[in-house]
């Protein structure tokens, strides 16, 4: 039998459909004032009913950090450690600890880079991990893209590990519309490249030209329709499209244009849905993440899956330098709802310069 250990951060992710950025500190109370709901739990369910493997005994964090969902299956398991009505950084940290005691063989988590980071202080490159995405940021490369990939991973792992990055940002400075990340370290996961998501990657100044950057707003601007809400995500891409029409945009937020002026500033998905409602006619401009090709599911998720199923797929505008996206395999997507991803998935057109487009593939 593989020991396997089982450890679910239930607030991670709360803040990003209430445009919060993460759920560190004091964020996580702001998130529950904001309507904000439990995303883990879905997460770690979508993995847990795709594993095949028989050969696998579970030692769980207690109640709604693991034990939870396990009740909801046919695993041998062990709940341990103790944890109290709201859970901790430090609770993940010490159950962890109590875990490699015990020799688990590998440990499952779900949660964002904040959880990454209490996991490697704990095991180091000691243990292999397998990470389930299910925070706002998510720009470490240790994370699976998506929890059917998680699953899979559980199920065809062997012996053969490699080593993945532990990145994390500063939160104060993320909501500030800066992007400060660091590294904190390596942890040991399984080597399957295809199932594991690339770090971000920062813009080369040099290739990604300012030029060119403005040729794609230019186009954009030109093609932008009247009477329809467009719902503008993050990123210098989307920025520059933004000022050409006058208005300060957010760069890390998500923000709403209508004819030419600002409806909704560093939006929610509450707000966003009320837009569309308000106006009928929607449309969204995004840009991939550069290195991990994501375009929803990492980073904006106020742009959340009830979101893209009432605008569609065939009213997303994808915009990008051709620097950019020549480096990636495909573009990317996570959006917590399996029907929608595999709606969204196939070929989509990229906006790279002024009436210039390539074609690409979407993948979840």
């Amino acid at each position: 039998m593989v020991t396997v250990g089982l450890i679910v951060n239930p607030v991670a992710g709360m803040g990003g459909v209430v445009g919060l950025k993460g759920t560190d500190g004091e964020m996580y109370r702001r998130a529950l004032d904001l309507g904000a709901q439990p995303v883990t739990a879905a997460r770690i369910k979508d993995v847990l009913s795709l594993i095949t493997r028989k050969d696998l005994r579970f030692l769980a964090a207690k109640g709604i950090m693991g034990e939870d969902y396990l009740k909801e299956y046919s695993f041998d398991y062990v709940a341990i450690g103790r944890i109290g009505n709201e859970t901790t950084a430090e609770d993940t940290k010490e159950i962890a600890r109590q875990m490699i005691a015990r020799g688990i063989d590998l440990l499952i988590f779900v949660g964002g880079d904040g959880t990454a980071r209490d996991i490697l202080d704990v095991v180091g490159m000691d243990t292999p991990v397998i990470a389930i995405p299910s925070g706002v940021k998510m720009f470490s490369s240790v994370f699976a893209l998506s929890a059917h990939a998680a699953a899979e991973m559980i199920n065809t792992y062997g012996d053969r590990f490699t080593e993945k990055e532990v990145l994390d940002i500063d939160e104060e400075a993320f909501r500030d519309n800066r992007l400060v990340s660091k590294l904190y370290g390596y942890v040991k996961v399984p080597d399957i490249e295809h199932l594991l998501q690339s770090k971000k990657a920062a813009s080369n100044v040099k290739a990604e030209t300012e030029e060119k950057k403005h040729e794609v707003a230019e186009y954009i601007v030109k093609n932008i329709e009247s009477n329809v809400v467009y719902i503008l995500g993050p990123g210098t891409t989307i920025k520059a499209i933004a000022e050409l029409f006058g208005v300060a945009k957010t760069l890390l937020g998500v923000d709403a244009l209508f004819d030419g002026k600002l409806v909704g500033i560093d939006i929610g998905e509450k707000e966003i849905l009320a837009l569309i409602e308000k106006y009928g006619r929607a449309k969204i401009i995004v840009t991939p993440i550069g290195g991990n090709g994501f375009i929803f599911g990492r980073g904006s998720k106020q742009i959340s899956a009830e979101v893209l199923r009432l605008v569609g797929k065939e009213n997303i505008i994808v915009v990008s330098t051709l620097y950019k996206v020549g480096a990636l395999e495909c573009l990317r997507i996570d959006t917590g709802d399996y029907e929608v991803d595999k709606i969204l998935c196939g070929k989509i057109n990229v906006v790279i310069g002024y009436n210039e487009e390539i074609v690409m593939e979407v993948r979840y």
